[in-house]
């Protein structure tokens, strides 16, 4: 890629400005959700808002980064944003909630291009000297991002419509597209490599089948058939996928680097730490909105230390590993994360607010260390020719946690307030979905404010308690790592 013509600072203030829309995005969602669900109702599928978003961001991130290679960055890029914008807009526009996961899956198609793009044409752009610090510039944009977002999308919520929450979008989209269209020039030097399209199509279907089986599983049916048939599909599809990126010429996943204990090893907690976050990004929320009643922009409140602790964490990353084996630096992390998950998990009905800003911030730290850790150590861990593809597929890993994984936690949620209305008299799903909302918590009977509220409470609890365990797998699998040097 040639750089001559580029007006360089333009494009890096779009870049940020890009950066800035999918980080606000993917944490101001949770903030609203209460509103959302009270508005459009379907408290039990909820958490396809956010699975849908994340799972098919997950499955464009590699496709951008092979096609930007084929047909350059400036066409992808655009096109990326593009469909993001529309996805926004229609978002918006939902008056459904099965209206709106489909409207977000295609927000999420969208915003799959932003991180893996923004990193590829700052190296375009820029000389190895600079690099790192605009890439540290464009971080620290996604942590002030996930910082004000909670405190925006409650401001929103409560003073506009949830519907703004979308439609914030684009005029920063619009923004940053007509930047690219006049000012970013690019000379093609492209790599004609080969892509990888039957493994993408084996990879999407896997990904989807086992959602839909998640979501099988959490309609408390007896009726087995069509989970097993999906189950023998998804098997099916695992294979298939395998095979193909043994014999690919440029696989999405080297099944080389599954040879790699150590990758595989912080890619798996990988996964399950980015679940634990997901978990509490979406319920603390609703605790917080349900139980105690307070509004949508208190509420962003409880999870914004988080964001500002992860940040430190980060920086605590990069002293640890200098001065301690890697398996340590992680450790520690993992400490910090499982000391937030007992917290949580011993949390009383009545318990006072200021504890959630705590376990928040005792969160961020572990958050920032670990998830630091697992970049760099799986960076570290590969050929140098690698580097790339180790990266994308931590990076996919951590999607993929916080996809199936906040799947996994809507089953509990929603098996278990099933049951506690099954044992409430005179109560009804409709009316958890209006408990969860500020605005129309008041519409519920008082007779049944209390006990709904204690349903609400018992759901939560069951959903910490496998969060709980999710972290407990963490440690082990560090261990194990550890274990299996000697």
């Amino acid at each position: 890629m040639k750089k001559q013509s580029n007006n360089v600072l333009i494009i890096s203030i779009a870049l940020f400005m890009a950066t800035f829309m999918s980080a606000i995005e993917g944490t101001i969602v949770s903030t609203a959700m209460p509103t959302i669900v009270g508005d459009l109702h379907g408290v039990s599928i909820m958490n396809w808002v956010f699975s849908i978003y994340l799972l098919t961001t997950a499955i464009s991130t590699p496709i951008y980064g092979k096609l930007s290679d084929q047909f350059g960055r400036k066409k992808v890029f655009i096109f990326g944003i593009s469909i993001f914008l529309i996805g926004s807009i229609l978002s918006g526009l939902a008056n459904s909630m099965n209206v709106l996961i489909l409207w977000r899956a295609i927000q999420g198609i969208g915003a799959g291009v932003i991180m893996p793009l923004s990193y590829t044409i700052i190296a375009d752009i820029y000389s190895d000297e600079n690099r790192g610090k605009i890439l540290g510039l464009n971080g620290a944009v996604w942590g002030i991002a996930s910082i004000i977002a909670p405190l925006f999308g409650g401001y929103i919520v409560d003073n506009l419509s949830w519907h703004w929450i979308f439609f914030i979008n684009v005029p920063l989209g619009i923004l940053v597209l007509l930047v690219f269209i006049i000012s970013f020039k690019e000379t093609k030097a492209l790599v004609k490599n080969s892509v990888d399209y039957l493994g993408m199509i084996y990879l999407s279907l896997l990904l989807l089948f086992l959602m839909y089986i998640i979501q099988l599983i959490s309609n408390l049916s007896n009726n087995w058939q069509p989970i097993s048939y999906c189950t023998f599909i998804s098997i099916l599809l695992l294979i298939l996928f395998v095979r193909r990126e043994h014999c690919a010429d440029n696989p999405i996943i080297p099944m080389k680097l599954m040879h790699n204990r150590t990758f595989v090893v912080q890619n798996i907690i990988a996964f399950l730490i980015s679940g634990f976050l997901m978990g509490l990004e979406v319920y603390l929320p609703v605790w917080t909105q349900g139980i105690f009643g307070y509004p949508a922009t208190v509420s962003g409140f409880a999870i914004t230390p988080t964001s500002i602790l992860w940040i430190l964490g980060a920086f605590v990353s990069g002293w640890l590993l200098s001065r301690m084996k890697p398996f340590y630096a992680t450790m520690i992390g993992l400490f910090f994360i499982l000391a937030a998950a007992i917290w949580v998990v011993l949390l009383p009905f009545n318990v006072s607010f200021g504890w959630f800003f705590a376990i928040a911030a005792v969160c961020g730290i572990g958050f920032g260390i670990t998830i630091t850790n697992g970049t760099v150590i799986s960076q570290n861990s590969v050929d140098k020719g690698d580097i790339g593809v180790a990266t994308s597929f931590n990076t996919l890993c951590r999607i993929f946690g916080q996809t199936l994984i906040v799947a996994i936690l809507g089953i509990v949620m929603n098996r278990q307030l099933k049951i506690g209305i099954l044992h409430t008299d005179d109560s009804n799903m409709g009316m958890i979905n209006k408990l969860v909302n500020f605005k129309t918590s008041h519409e519920i009977p008082a007779k049944l404010l209390e006990p709904l509220r204690t349903v609400l409470y018992n759901s939560l609890h069951k959903v910490f308690w496998v969060c709980l365990i999710i972290i407990i797998i963490a440690v082990l699998v560090n261990l194990y790592d550890r274990l299996s040097e000697k």
